[in-house]
């Protein structure tokens, strides 16, 4: 369902005031009696058109944002969906499912939430694989019921979280990108765990979970040159929105340009696809799979995170595939970062499944 009360503009903010009534009196006594009725007449008439002129725009203005909100009515098939990922931490290992229910937090299969979890410093502030790529090397996976994350990484014994102990917890506060978020402390044993691998001490980092079901950060300030971007957008830790797609021939593309072919994980996509041609996904600005909604909100521009291999923790030596994304992706107004994906904002919620059929709007 579209959420219009989300529409972020007003009728009464957008119809643009007429001539204040002192105004027109004050201008039809200032001709003077000698110019008779026809000047007085003549003002006032074009002082309705002006006044009917600049509400007609209001009038346009609002339409116009309530139809581009609207989800269109003819879809056109371009491929199918492959593979679906979800990434319960910030930075570390994904989990590959069959199928995802769509909320407004972003992928989740009952606790099994997209960016639900993240590592951060004893001062509340998050790192990421950017900073600590061994990050990725952290593979969370999760019990049938999804309340139990089980970690495990090279030289270190599993882990356990009760997830869903979590939710009974009293929450403090964490930042991302210097946004405040309600987060639960997961307690000493796995912060320990996190702090041997990831530093070879026995403190220094923990993990907090997101107990919330819904998104509380506004757009970040960086992001705000893309008007399409809304607060409801920016799901649970993620750094812009709760989806990110990406097709198999943009991966490819890619690749053919390359020393060493990556895989798709190596963007961390939620959804890949498979039938477009290369980087179509830029223009596309409604998709459908199964029964969800989804509008295209930003290009999902790309970092040096982008060259850390996921089944090794270590960055590419060559700068790749970042450094070919430079030569070819960049967009304008987007700096030096490049292109590849897009990330969406679901507009309808559901489930969706691996194979099936992927719809854009006409």
């Amino acid at each position: 369902m579209i959420d219009f009360c989300s529409i972020p503009f007003t009728f009464k903010h957008h119809i643009a005031k007429g001539p204040e009534p002192e105004m027109i009196s004050k201008l039809v006594d200032e001709t003077g009696s000698g110019s008779g009725s026809t000047t007085r007449n003549a003002l006032l008439l074009a002082a309705g058109i002006g006044a009917a002129t600049l509400a007609g725009y209001g009038v346009y203005k609002l339409a116009s944002r309530y139809l581009e909100n609207l989800p269109p009515k003819q879809w056109r098939r371009v491929g199918e969906v492959t593979d679906l990922h979800v990434y319960p931490i910030k930075s570390c290992g994904s989990i590959r499912v069959t199928e995802i229910n769509c909320s407004n937090l972003g992928p989740q299969l009952g606790l099994l939430r997209d960016r639900i979890f993240m590592v951060v410093q004893t001062d509340g502030t998050f790192i990421t694989g950017r900073s600590h790529p061994t990050l990725v090397m952290v593979q969370p996976r999760f019990d049938d019921k999804y309340e139990t994350m089980t970690l495990s990484a090279p030289g270190m014994m599993d882990i356990s979280v009760d997830v869903k102990r979590q939710l009974t917890v009293e929450p403090i506060k964490a930042s991302v990108w210097g946004q405040t978020v309600t987060a639960v402390d997961c307690g000493e044993e796995v912060a320990r765990w996190l702090s041997r691998f990831l530093l070879s001490e026995d403190f220094g980092l923990r993990l907090v979970f997101y107990p919330l079901d819904y998104p509380t950060r506004d757009v970040r300030e960086k992001n705000r040159i893309h008007l399409k971007l809304t607060p409801r957008d920016s799901g649970a830790l993620h750094d812009a929105t709760s989806y990110m797609l990406i097709s198999e021939a943009s991966v490819t593309d890619v690749n053919s340009r390359i020393e060493r072919p990556v895989t798709a994980l190596q963007y961390r996509p939620n959804i890949v696809v498979k039938g477009p041609g290369a980087f179509e996904e830029d223009d596309w600005k409604w998709i459908k799979i199964g029964e969800t909604i989804y509008k295209n909100i930003k290009p999902c521009t790309r970092c040096i995170f982008t060259n850390v291999d996921p089944e090794t923790g270590i960055p590419s030596s060559q700068g790749e595939p970042l450094k070919t994304l430079k030569s070819y992706r960049k967009k304008p107004g987007l700096g030096d970062s490049p292109v590849a994906g897009m990330q969406m904002g679901i507009r309808k919620v559901g489930t969706i499944r691996l194979g099936e059929t992927v719809y854009v709007g006409c």
